[in-house]
């Protein structure tokens, strides 16, 4: 199993992109903050593919998840779609 390489962190605490440019996501750390919702990210902006949905709910704990491998590869760009008062921290590489 390989890992990224030249790793960085962007962060975003509302709906939008959250990196412009291709880039593999090794893991996330998300702050539910509370409200229930869904953490989407797309590679294409706001109606782009769907490449991870994950479930939150009114906890607020912290998630963090280090995905296998490369992680998940986004082509053009990341958006991320966050209900209010969560924020995400993406590991990219």
């Amino acid at each position: 199993m390989s890992t990224l390489t030249n790793v960085f962190t962007v962060h975003r605490d509302a709906t939008g992109t959250v990196y412009a440019g291709a880039t593999n996501v090794g893991g996330y750390q998300v702050a539910p903050g509370g409200t229930a919702g869904e953490l989407i990210l797309r590679d294409g902006g706001a109606s782009g593919t769907v490449r991870l949905r994950i479930n939150l709910t009114t906890n607020t704990a912290i998630i963090s998840t280090l995905l296998p491998g490369n992680g998940i590869r986004f082509s053009t760009d990341i958006h991320v779609t966050l209900p209010t008062g969560a924020a995400v921290t993406l590991f990219c590489g």
